[in-house]
């Protein structure tokens, strides 16, 4: 069972039509039912987080009326209804899913944190298959009509995943020889987060890789700018360092230090991935 929850939320079954929750209310508090099933969560909470602004007079009653949607939708047909999946106990809600029941936001953590072992075990393609993945399962927004703090949180993770993923999938081409992709994934990461240098790193290593050093080098340029010009400040010292490699050229047959940094910089794992693209010497 895949269950979604960025983007259209739904519940896929191997071999069944998805289905939809279309009640806007009803989705957060089954997002927030799903992500806490193994220790269930608070009525209050619940509440909390459907009404962050304040709870309504008869709040009580609406939340009843937000579960029993929620109900509806996880019982499976054929179930009776005191078979229910979702339960009421000591002032908590329970969901109690399949063994095999995964949301698409801890499918994508559980590729992410495989990729990085993939990439230190020097498995590019398997990296790369995961890194895409898990970038593909966080296509979309999470729930977006919906504010308040649970919400924003779990939002926050959600984007910080997908950059990882992002930047795992832009090393691991580059690392395969796929210069094309590579740029296209560490693009996306920095059109998401502008002023995160690890993706700018990226995009440089992903020029350098295909050989375009000065295009390296004017991300550089460019990434300067828009720190001095918006925050102030200056490129930090470990992007500083890959553009300072960038100007020097690698020696026959060695690796392109501008590359290595970027892999470090994306994690420590990381610089094995570019073994690939420069053998060491026999």
């Amino acid at each position: 069972m895949l269950i979604r929850l960025v983007g259209l939320v739904t519940i896929e079954h191997e071999g069944e039509p998805p289905r939809h929750l279309s009640s806007a209310q009803a989705q957060v508090a089954f997002a927030r039912l799903v992500l806490e099933r193994s220790a269930g969560t608070s009525r209050d909470q619940l509440a909390d987080t459907l009404w962050p602004q304040g709870l309504p007079d008869t709040w009580a009653s609406a939340l009843r009326s937000v579960v029993s949607r929620v109900r509806t939708f996880v019982t499976s047909e054929g179930q009776k209804p005191g078979e229910t999946p979702l339960i009421a106990q000591s002032g908590r809600y329970l969901l109690h899913l399949p063994g095999d029941a995964v949301t698409d936001l801890e499918a994508a953590e559980a590729a992410v944190s495989e990729a990085r072992q993939a990439c230190g075990e020097r498995a590019h393609a398997v990296a790369q298959q995961l890194a895409t993945g898990a970038v593909a399962n966080l296509r979309g927004s999470f729930l977006p009509a919906h504010e308040g703090d649970w919400v924003n949180t779990t939002r926050e993770r959600i984007d910080e995943l997908r950059l990882t993923a992002l930047e795992l999938a832009s090393v691991s081409a580059a690392a395969l020889g796929n210069g094309h992709h590579a740029l296209r994934y560490a693009d996306e990461a920095v059109r998401r987060a502008p002023f995160r240098e690890s993706a700018h790193r990226c995009q440089m290593a992903a020029h350098a890789a295909a050989g375009n050093r000065a295009d390296a080098l004017r991300v550089y340029q460019q990434l300067r700018e828009l720190l001095s010009d918006e925050l102030g400040i200056g490129p930090s010292p470990r992007t500083q360092s890959l553009y300072l490699d960038l100007l020097r050229e690698p020696g026959p047959q060695a690796p392109d230090p501008a590359v290595e940094e970027a892999a470090a910089a994306v994690d420590p794992l990381l610089m094995a991935a570019f073994d690939a693209l420069w053998p060491p010497a026999a």
